[in-house]
This record gives C-alpha cells, structure tokens and sequence, in this order.
C-alpha cells in the first residue's frame, strides 16, 4: 500500500487513511513490527506518520506509553516508546496495534479529513441521494470513497474538486457532481 497519508495537492480533497477504522476515542497509528536493534525500538507496520511524532502517547496493549524515540523514514517508521527497554520488550508487543486518542491527533488541513469521519456520511448530487459511504480507499492516483448506491451496487468516488462539490462532516452529508463520476 502506498503512503497511507498526504497532503493536500491542488484540485484534491485527501481523506486520511482507511487502512484501519477508528474508534470513537482513537486512530490506528499503525502495528508493532520487527524489533529494531536492542534498545526497544521497533518498526510499525501500517503506519500512519502523523500520528507518531516523538512525545505522543500512543496505547499498545491496553497501555497508555509515550513515544520517546523516532527513527526511520514516513514509509518505515521506528519506534520506541516508554518502558520498552530491550529487544524482548519490543518482540511482545509484535501485532499489537498502536491507537492515538482523536483529540491528541494533529490538526488537519481545510481539505482534509480522517476516512473514519467520511464513513457513514450520505452521498447526494445535489437534491438526489446517491448512498452512503462505506469506506475511504488509496488508489494509485487518488483517494476515493466507496459509496454503496441506494439502487445496489457500489461505486467510487475520487476525491478531488471534479467530482466533490463539498463535505459537511458535522451533517454527514457529501455533496458529489454525479456527472464526472458516473461510468
């Protein structure tokens, strides 16, 4: 899977991530992966950058830790995080997903939205419903929403400016031009 975030680019609207759905009270930051040395550091798989700034609390386990080291690239992150000390701290914590609380996730951008607040919402062309949005998908070009028809069937919606007139998290409501989608 390609980068699991973005910014917004022109002529975009970016959903931020879908591989994993959020909860009510946090965001998948990514799995623990392989250990990385012998100091607790470890790789995170899935990762979502964003969410794994140096200093974050971030839950494993059922156990709220900070992040007290971050090494590596966006696309392969390493971390350590507070009270894993050695390389066998790090090997029990393998699979465990790393969950930060919605409000301690950083600001997003005017055009930017977690997938998780897009799931749900109704998807109109103007005054016609359309359906509802079952998921945020990463194309190669784009992000898109999978919107399942109020006729059957689903259909995909890129995100960008030709094909969302706007979005209203807080009415759930997505307002599409049907025109540029439809196939």
């Amino acid at each position: 899977m390609r980068r699991p975030e973005r910014s917004v680019g022109e002529g975009t609207h970016t959903a931020v991530d879908s591989s994993s759905s959020a909860s009510e009270n946090g965001l998948p930051a990514g799995r623990v992966g392989r250990a990385h040395g012998l100091d607790g550091s470890f790789y995170v798989t899935g990762a979502r950058p964003r969410l794994l700034a140096l200093g974050t609390e971030v839950t494993i386990a059922g156990k709220t830790v900070a992040i007290v080291r971050r090494a590596g690239t966006d696309r392969h992150p390493i971390v350590r995080v507070h009270g894993v000390e050695d390389r066998a701290g790090a090997q029990a914590l393998r699979g465990q997903t790393l969950i930060v609380t919605v409000a301690d996730a950083p600001a997003l951008a005017e055009d930017e939205w977690w997938a998780h607040e897009l799931e749900g919402c109704v998807v109109l062309d103007g005054e016609r419903r359309v359906g509802t949005v079952t998921r945020m998908i990463e194309l190669p070009s784009c992000e898109a929403l999978e919107v399942a028809r109020e006729t059957g069937g689903s259909l995909l919606v890129p995100m960008v400016r030709d094909a969302i007139r706007s979005v209203d998290v807080g009415k759930g409501r997505i307002d599409v031009n049907m025109s540029f989608v439809e196939d």
